[in-house]
């Protein structure tokens, strides 16, 4: 390409490239806030006001004297913040507005959610929130919701580099989040959980360094769809933990895992997204094992995988590593084997192998898929 890419081995987009589709998304989020758009944003409250922050002002300052239904519209410049929103109908725009960790975190809600000692750039939340402990390795869980924020949106804002989450949205009904750019989050890039009908649209969610966590994931109640994004460069794009989720025109590129939808997940719908290339840090040649996939079911039940397309998923020739496109296989943790699933229509291509099913599951429908190897042979359309 005849400019210098952005990333090497995360987002794939010229410099001129990038400044075109900065524009246009900038474009795109006025657009939002000034007109409503049914489904994806709400009204704003009645006798909603505006109020501008500028570099040097404190965006958390501008929330905490908002009321229900206020617009606070954030410009150009460097923030070293962390937010909290716990106010209906708050609306907040991020005009050329980077937010950056501040040198000593401010504890709230999203304090810990992902982990001990992580921190969320922006935190949804709502009121009386109980948490779960931390287990594992993902994040804590919400036991109870006191009353859910209702109609919070953020849309336009590049936030850099949090310990935990770039944004966190717990506890929370209608929020939008809305042609960010979230940018080298340690653990997530964007976390919903504990949340209803919950819209990611048009964010951009990426690093250039290491290799996060997870870059989307929606651990809802009900209701998440997740849009039109561009991410690359984690270990698991986006991970579907919502039953009946909607994943839909995506763009993934430079991950270790496209998509995952979790055991025992029901009704989730992977639509017409795009899963490309393999980030060479996902191959470690020191592993016993290692895998790369597009899109994995794994004990998921009445999924429907539709239209995707997905390549370039390899392992780069090391003997230690499996890639594939497209598989659908019992959990080894959980024992949820997928049942009911319809993958369809689906196309497949340059990767190790396209299609990989094993599973004692029933009911799974795989047929009409464009593809030319699988396992077990003939599932190629």
């Amino acid at each position: 390409m005849p400019s210098t890419p952005i990333q090497s081995e995360g987002f794939f987009m010229t410099r001129s490239a990038s400044q075109r589709y900065y524009v246009a998304r900038l474009a795109l989020i006025l657009a939002m806030v000034f007109v409503t758009s049914v489904g994806l944003v709400r009204p704003a409250l009645a006798h909603g006001g505006t109020t501008f922050v500028r570099q040097g002002q404190s965006i958390q300052a501008a929330i905490d004297a908002a009321r229900p239904g206020d617009r606070i519209v954030v410009g150009r410049g460097t923030y070293a913040e962390q937010l909290t929103v716990s106010e209906d109908g708050i609306e907040l725009v991020g005009l050329g507005a980077i937010l950056v960790p501040p040198s000593s975190p401010v504890v709230n809600l999203c304090s810990g959610l992902a982990g001990p000692d992580t921190e969320a750039g922006i935190c949804v939340t709502g009121a009386d929130v109980v948490l779960a402990p931390f287990v594992g390795v993902e994040h804590r869980k919400v036991v109870s919701v006191g009353r859910r924020v209702e109609n919070v949106s953020i849309a336009g804002f590049n936030l850099r580099g949090f310990s935990g989450e770039n944004v966190a949205v717990v506890g929370a009904q209608d929020a939008r989040v809305i042609g960010n750019r979230l940018t080298d989050g340690a653990r997530y890039g964007l976390l919903t959980v504990g949340s209803t009908n919950t819209r990611a649209f048009a964010n951009i969610v990426g690093t250039s360094t290491t290799l996060p966590f997870i870059g989307i994931c929606a651990d809802d109640v009900a209701g998440t769809v997740v849009s039109r994004n561009h991410i690359s460069g984690y270990n698991i794009a986006i991970c579907v933990q919502t039953p009946g989720e909607a994943v839909l025109n995506n763009d993934v590129s430079a991950s270790c895992t496209g998509v995952f939808v979790d055991p025992g997940i029901d009704g989730a719908k992977i639509r017409d997204n795009h899963i490309k290339g393999t980030n060479p840090r996902c191959r470690d040649e020191n592993a016993p094992f290692f895998v790369v996939l597009g899109i994995e079911l794994s004990g998921a039940v009445n999924t429907e995988v539709r239209r995707n397309r997905v390549q370039g998923q390899t392992a780069g020739g090391l003997p230690n590593g499996f890639a594939a496109g497209l598989v659908v296989v019992d959990d080894s943790t959980t024992g949820a084997v997928p049942s009911g699933n319809v993958v369809t229509q689906n196309t497949l291509i340059n990767n190790d192998l396209d299609l990989f099913v094993r599973t004692a599951g029933t009911g799974n429908v795989i047929k009409h898929n464009k593809c030319t190897t699988s396992d077990p042979a003939g599932l190629c359309g």
